[in-house]
């Protein structure tokens, strides 16, 4: 009877963890952008081993909404993390079967950030002013700020050995995009 009340307190506690985060995001759905290419600038993406033209183009040439955009990425992506961190320590505290499982979510949560860190420090190390990696289950997308002649195929091509070297990803999964 204790293991069932434990048990129903933790499915009540999970379900109101998931409808706060469903209604915050679709209360952010409705301020956000309908569509990605309207806020990324996109130049050049990734795919298949070519690189495919993109023709929208907003380029404001400012720097400082550049670095708004890779802040405002940065800080998005560190908020759904700690919001997923949270629930799973919420889930381990209550033990039970979901415990084991909670633990490998946070463990592969953790190797997730730390692979997405080290390839943006790596692509800033071979000089390119600023990036932001994000990590997805099949594939992985990279938006790098553009350099002064924008990002030509050997970028691409430094960019995309950095993500193989440091991730389990082949070269159709990686998309590289030109932030201006």
């Amino acid at each position: 009877m204790k293991i069932w009340k434990k048990n129903l307190v933790a499915a009540a506690i999970l379900l109101t963890v998931c409808g706060g985060i469903y209604a915050n995001w679709a209360y952010s759905q409705k301020q956000a952008v309908s569509d990605i290419t309207d806020t990324l600038d996109e130049n050049i993406i990734m795919s298949d081993d070519k690189l495919v033209m993109a023709d929208d183009s907003l380029s404001s040439g400012d720097s400082t909404t550049m670095t708004d955009y890779f802040a405002a990425v940065r800080l998005s992506r560190q908020e759904a993390r700690d919001s997923a961190v949270n629930l799973l320590q919420e889930t381990m505290a209550y033990g039970g079967e979901y415990s084991t499982e909670s633990s490998a979510e946070l463990e592969e949560l953790v190797n997730v950030a730390l692979c997405e860190a080290q390839i943006e420090s790596l692509v800033i190390a071979k000089g390119y002013t600023d990036c932001v990696a994000y990590i997805s289950d099949k594939s992985i997308s990279i938006a790098v700020a553009a350099p002064e002649g924008g990002l030509q195929q050997p970028d691409v091509a430094v960019i995309s050995d950095i993500v193989v070297t440091q991730s389990d990803f082949s070269m159709d999964q990686i998309y590289v995009v030109e932030v201006k």
